[in-house]
C-alpha cells in the first residue's frame, strides 16, 4: 500500500493519540453501516483513506496502537434478529493496493518473506473482486448444512434457509473427490439487470410511488435480500453466487489456489470465468487492465481485482496479519467518471444551520446509477473547483456510493464566479463562518424554519428545560398546527387547550399533565435556559461558567452588547486586512468575558446571536413568559470536593454536560483531559485513550455506577 503523508500536527504525540481515537470510532461507525445495516454513508475511496491514515499514524507511533485499532477489525458484529454462527476459521478481510507500484511492492514483500531466490517463479491468481455480501457455505458429506454471513469475521448470521433459495448454490456437491467437510466461501450478489428489474417491480407494487422502497445499488439489494427473516422474500429476489475461496476443510483436493478453485467449480459451484493464474507482474497488471476495460459490461458490480499466491504451502508460510492474509491483496479500481453540465447551485440549510451547496446536474449515468444531484460541500470547495452554473464538470461515484465533482472543464471561461450567500436563504438571517471552520452557518437559530424543529426539541430536552410530555412527535404536531414557532410559544399552549382536547390521542388528563409540566418551568434554572437557546459553543457547562460571574440573563445580554461593540471597534480601527486583527480582537474578547475556560469562540457566538434582530425578539418574548432566578452555585460537601474529575467514554444515564454539572455541585472541578493533576476518571462505555492514560499515571478510574454512588452519598 502506498505510504500516506502525515499532516504536520500528527507528529505531536498527544494529537496523534487523539486522532487515532477519533479514527477508531469513525471507522467502527462506517463498518456497522456497511456490514450490518447495508447503508454506507461514505464512499469506498473515503473509507480507504481513513484506513490508510490510521495505518500511517500507527506506523509513525507504534506505541500508540489501540486495542480497538481498525486494522485489527473485520466487518461489524452482527446485530440482526437472525441466529449467530461462529466461524471455525475466521473470515478475513483483504489489504488494498491502489497503484501498480503497490502491487510491485506486495510481490517484493512476499518474495522477501519467503526468502525466494531471484530466479524462483512466483505464480499468483487474479480474479474480479465482486461487490456483494460475503458468505460461507458449509458442506458435510457433500450436503449443504449451514450458511453464514461474514459478520465481524468471527461470528456471522445464520442465513441457511435463505441461501437454499439461491439457484446458483448447489444443495449437494457432485464428484468423487468431495471431502467429508468443506466450507466454500464467496460472494452473494445481484446482477445489474436483475437489480434494475427489482427496483422497477418494487415501484410498480407500491401503493404510493413516492414512498416505494428502492435499493440504492446492487450490493445493498443483495445484502438486504439475503438477510431477510422470511426465506420466501429471499426466494423472490434474484440472487447469485460466485465462489472465491474456502474456510474449514477436512482435506484439500489440490496443492494450489487454482487447483482448489477448479475443484469447487467441478463440484457444482460457480467460479469467475475471469479467474486466471500468471507468474509475472506484467501479466498480473495486464489482466487487471483487461478486467478494468470490461468493468462496465460485466453483469455484476466489481471494485477491483484480487491477487493470491497460488501455492498453498507458501500461503501457509505467509500466514496472516491482524485482519488480512499476507498472501493476498485487492488491487482497487479508481472511481468511474462521467461528464455532465452543472445547471444550478442550490443552498440547503440543515437543522444545525449549516449552509450546504448542492449542484443540480443534467442527469448522467455513473457506475450504473443515474446521478442528477451532487453535494459541493462548502464555499471553499466551490472556490477550489471554480464551479458556476453552466460549467462542464467531471463527476465520479467513488466506490459507487457518493457522487463528487473532481474537475471543472470550463473553469477558464469568462463568466462571473458563484457568489456564496451571506444571509440564510430560508429565514434571511446573517450567515457567518467562524474562525478556523469551513462551514457557513445561519445565525437565525430558533426563527429559522430549517432549524426550528431541532432547536425546539433541544429547548425542551433533558439537559435544557426538561419539559415532560413535549417529545419529538408532539413538537412536530404543534409545529404543523402553527401553535409553536419559538420557545415562548411553549408557555402559551394553554390557549389551545380546547382545540387540543379535540385531537386524536389527547385526553383531558394528558392535556392537563402537559400544561402543568410547562407551568412548572416558569422559573427555570438560568443556565439551563441559556443552554436551551442553542447558542453555538454555549453548552451547559459554559452557560454555568458564564452565570457564575454574571449571575443573571440580563447581564449576559449586556455582555453580548459589549462584545458586539468591541468587534465593531476593532473593524473600524484595524480592518480585517491587518494581520494582527484577529489575534488582537480574540484576545480582547476573552479578556472582556473574563471567565476561565471561556474563550473568544463563545464571545463571537454570543455576539452573532444577539446581533440578529430575530434572536433579540425571541429572547425578549421568552423572558416575558419566564422568570429565572439569579444563578447561585451551591456546592455540597463530598468525597470529590476540591478534586479534579475527568469524564470519558459514553455515559448511559446522563449526558457528559450533566455529569460535569454534578461534579461542580459536589465541589469538584470537571476537566477535559487527563494529567498528573487529575484525581479521578469516570469511564463510560467505549472509554479510549483517556482511560489508558489514567491507568498509566496511576489515577483512580471508576465506572458510571461508581460515580452515581458518589452522587447519592452526597445527597443530591
Amino acid at each position: 500500500m502506498s505510504p500516506v503523508e502525515l499532516p504536520l500536527e500528527s507528529t505531536d504525540r498527544e494529537k496523534a493519540a487523539a486522532r487515532l481515537e477519533q479514527l477508531a470510532a469513525e471507522i467502527a461507525h462506517h463498518n456497522r453501516l456497511y456490514h450490518d445495516q447495508d447503508a454506507p454513508e461514505i464512499s469506498d475511496g473515503d473509507y480507504d483513506a481513513l484506513i490508510r491514515e490510521n495505518l500511517a499514524l500507527e506506523g509513525a507511533f507504534p506505541d500508540l496502537v489501540r486495542a480497538d485499532s481498525p486494522n485489527a477489525q473485520v466487518g461489524a458484529e452482527p446485530t440482526s434478529a437472525l441466529g449467530k454462527v461462529r466461524h471455525a476459521v475466521r473470515m478475513m478481510s483483504l489489504d488494498n493496493g491502489f497503484s501498480d507500484e503497490d502491487i510491485a511492492e506486495f510481490i517484493a514483500r512476499v518474495r522477501r518473506y519467503l526468502a525466494l531466490p531471484e530466479d524462483a517463479v512466483l505464480a499468483l491468481t487474479a480474479e474480479p473482486k465482486i461487490d456483494g455480501l460475503s458468505c460461507s457455505l458449509r458442506y458435510e458429506k457433500g450436503h449443504l448444512v449451514q450458511a453464514a454471513t461474514r459478520g465481524d469475521g468471527t461470528t456471522g448470521e445464520d442465513v441457511t434457509a435463505n441461501v437454499r433459495t439461491i439457484a446458483d448454490i448447489a444443495q449437494t456437491l457432485s464428484g468423487d473427490d468431495v471431502p467429508d467437510m468443506f466450507e466454500v466461501r464467496g460472494e452473494v450478489y445481484m446482477a445489474k439487470e436483475d437489480f434494475a428489474a427489482l427496483n422497477a417491480r418494487l415501484l410498480a407494487e407500491a401503493e404510493d410511488p413516492e414512498k416505494a422502497r428502492r435499493f440504492a445499488n446492487p450490493r445493498n439489494a443483495a445484502a438486504g435480500s439475503l438477510r431477510q427473516k422470511d426465506p420466501a422474500v429471499t426466494a423472490s429476489r434474484p440472487l447469485r453466487f460466485l465462489a472465491h475461496g474456502w474456510g474449514e476443510v477436512s482435506a484439500l483436493p489440490a496443492e494450489t489456489q487454482t487447483g482448489v478453485m477448479r475443484a469447487i467449480e467441478r463440484w457444482g459451484l460457480p467460479v469467475s470465468e475471469l479467474l486466471t493464474c500468471v507468474d509475472t507482474l506484467e501479466a498480473l497488471v495486464g489482466h487487471y487492465r483487461m478486467i478494468e476495460a470490461k468493468r462496465a459490461d460485466l453483469p455484476f458490480d466489481i471494485d477491483g481485482v484480487v491477487y493470491k499466491v497460488d501455492r498453498l504451502d507458501w500461503q501457509q508460510r505467509l500466514g496472516f496479519v491482524a485482519k488480512a492474509p499476507r498472501f493476498a491483496i485487492a488491487h482497487k479500481f479508481p472511481a468511474e467518471r462521467a461528464q455532465t453540465t452543472l445547471e444550478a447551485i442550490d443552498i440547503q440549510v440543515g437543522r444545525t444551520g449549516k449552509l450546504t451547496p448542492v449542484g443540480r446536474l443534467v442527469p448522467v449515468t455513473v457506475g450504473g446509477v443515474v446521478v442528477s444531484n451532487v453535494t459541493l460541500h462548502n464555499a471553499d470547495e466551490i472556490a477550489r473547483l471554480g464551479v458556476r452554473p453552466g460549467d462542464r464538470i467531471v463527476l465520479q461515484r467513488a466506490g459507487d456510493v457518493i457522487p463528487q465533482v473532481v474537475d471543472n472543464l470550463t473553469r477558464d471561461e469568462d463568466r462571473a464566479p458563484f457568489v456564496y450567500p451571506d444571509h440564510c436563504p430560508v429565514c434571511g438571517s446573517e450567515a457567518v463562518r467562524e474562525e478556523g471552520e469551513v462551514d457557513i452557518r445561519c445565525t437565525g437559530g430558533l426563527i429559522c424554519g430549517a432549524q426550528r424543529f431541532e432547536r425546539l426539541r433541544h429547548f425542551v430536552s433533558r439537559g435544557a428545560l426538561d419539559i415532560e410530555g413535549l417529545g419529538e412527535k408532539t413538537i412536530e404536531e404543534f409545529l404543523a398546527l402553527g401553535w409553536i414557532r419559538e420557545p415562548a410559544d411553549m408557555f402559551r399552549l394553554a390557549a389551545h387547550r380546547e382545540e387540543l382536547l379535540g385531537r386524536e390521542g389527547w385526553k383531558e388528563k394528558s392535556v392537563d399533565n402537559l400544561l402543568a409540566a410547562i407551568e412548572a418551568k416558569r422559573a427555570p434554572d438560568a443556565a439551563r435556559l441559556l443552554f436551551g437557546l442553542g447558542i453555538r459553543h454555549v453548552g451547559i457547562v459554559t452557560a454555568r461558567d458564564l452565570l457564575k460571574r454574571y449571575t443573571t440573563l440580563p447581564a449576559i445580554r449586556a455582555l453580548a452588547d459589549e462584545l458586539i461593540a468591541l468587534r465593531d471597534n476593532f473593524l473600524r480601527a484595524l480592518g480585517e486586512e491587518d494581520g494582527r486583527f484577529r489575534t488582537r480582537m480574540d484576545k480582547a474578547i476573552a479578556e472582556l468575558i473574563g471567565v476561565e475556560n471561556v474563550g473568544a469562540a463563545v464571545g463571537h457566538a454570543l455576539a452573532d446571536f444577539f446581533h440578529e434582530p430575530h434572536n433579540v425578539q425571541v429572547w425578549a418574548d421568552l423572558l416575558a413568559e419566564v422568570s429565572p432566578p439569579d444563578f447561585i452555585v451551591e456546592t455540597q460537601a463530598s468525597s470529590v470536593s476540591g478534586k479534579t474529575v475527568v469524564f470519558t467514554g459514553k455515559l448511559e444515564t446522563m449526558s457528559r454536560d450533566e455529569a460535569k454539572a454534578q461534579a461542580e455541585r459536589l465541589g469538584a472541578k470537571a476537566a477535559g483531559s487527563v494529567s498528573a493533576k487529575t484525581d479521578l476518571v469516570v469511564a463510560g462505555t467505549d472509554a479510549g485513550s483517556k482511560a489508558k492514560k489514567a491507568a498509566d499515571l496511576g489515577v483512580r478510574v471508576i465506572d458510571e455506577a461508581g460515580w452515581a454512588e458518589i452522587v447519592r452519598s452526597a445527597g443530591i
